[in-house]
């Protein structure tokens, strides 16, 4: 899989793990020079069914780590809305569409049988009257979002090319959130400031809405997708339980936390969707799947990790190779 040590990666390891299988985690950023690599994959880095490779996805050749892989996890990718726009692009194309078009045919070469890859909700814009199915039209309002729904097209294209040894499996994220989130992302910075009592820059009135996803969840369906009976190469939805707004989600936090969540108000940004919400009809027909944790549990776990740990979130990182998607 690549992403290996990021913030879904590094959890899909650890469930793979548990559940039998051999895994070869590939990434950019090796936990030998990362700090964050080493905390991620701190539990699993000796265990004797894992092995860690180092590499860049544009430009190495990963072939022969292939040999007899029966499943690929494509989660390496360049995340976030905002940092998208102007001189950071290039990094969105070359990780997100060059990388994955790099991977994809290394997978044809050594006779992949299934890739599962990390797309996200951003490919739909906004859904202001409703939400969002697989089979609306993506409108994506974001860089981001346009690499995503580029590198997920890309992938079902492979999927249907004549001769293709593997069918496609791509999962649209829906917010994720959970122990080793990056700090930029809405729920660690709710989290910060609970516990720093300095004031979240909130962008907006907080009536925008969001489908918040618990990483727990996000990997099972992960794992479902990667053994799942296909007939075709398809898109599926990830998300939680519900929607909600971000003031609603501000004050599950505080309930969770037992305290006051300071806030400064500025104006929304470039890219940012006013709702999101999943429809997860065919994802549960496909997969199975049915989310788990609602989000007052899941503030609670990811609450309870940052003061077990005793880490505040991780810095945000320039990431330019494989760094572990987060959607």
């Amino acid at each position: 899989m690549t992403g290996a040590s990021g913030f879904i990666g590094s959890h899909l390891v650890a469930s793979l793990i548990s559940n039998g299988y051999w895994v070869i985690g590939a990434d950019h950023s090796s936990p030998r020079r990362s700090t964050i690599a080493m905390r991620n994959l701190s539990e699993v880095l000796d265990h004797p069914r894992f092995r860690f490779v180092e590499c860049d996805l544009r430009i190495t050749d990963v072939t022969a780590l292939l040999q007899d892989v029966s499943t690929v996890f494509h989660l390496a990718g360049v995340s976030g809305v905002r940092e998208s726009w102007g001189a950071r692009f290039e990094d969105y194309a070359t990780v997100n569409l060059v990388g994955t078009q790099r991977i994809l045919e290394a997978c044809c070469s050594a006779g992949v049988q299934r890739v599962v890859l990390a797309s996200s909700s951003s490919v739909y814009g906004s859904a202001p009257g409703g939400s969002s199915r697989v089979s609306d039209l993506p409108v994506p309002v974001s860089p981001y979002g346009v690499s995503k729904l580029a590198a997920e097209r890309l992938a079902l294209a492979y999927g249907a090319r004549t001769g293709v040894p593997f069918d496609v499996l791509a999962l649209r994220y829906f917010t994720v959130y959970g122990p080793r989130q990056r700090s930029t992302m809405l729920m660690a910075r709710i989290l910060d400031a609970a516990f720093t009592q300095q004031p979240m820059t909130l962008f907006g009135d907080g009536s925008q809405r969001r489908h918040f996803t618990f990483v727990g969840d996000a990997v099972a369906a992960t794992v479902m997708a990667g053994t799942c009976s296909l007939a075709d190469s398809i898109v599926v939805n990830v998300a939680g339980p519900r929607s909600i707004t971000i003031s609603d989600v501000i004050a599950a936090a505080e309930q969770a936390t037992g305290r006051t969540i300071p806030l400064r108000f500025e104006a929304n940004r470039a890219g940012d969707v006013e709702a999101s919400e999943a429809d997860l009809q065919l994802t549960r027909s496909v997969l199975g799947y049915e989310p788990r944790v609602d989000l007052g549990e899941g503030i609670t776990r990811h609450w309870d990790w940052y003061l077990r740990t005793g880490r505040r979130p991780t810095a945000s990182r320039r990431s330019v190779a494989v760094a572990g998607g987060e959607q």
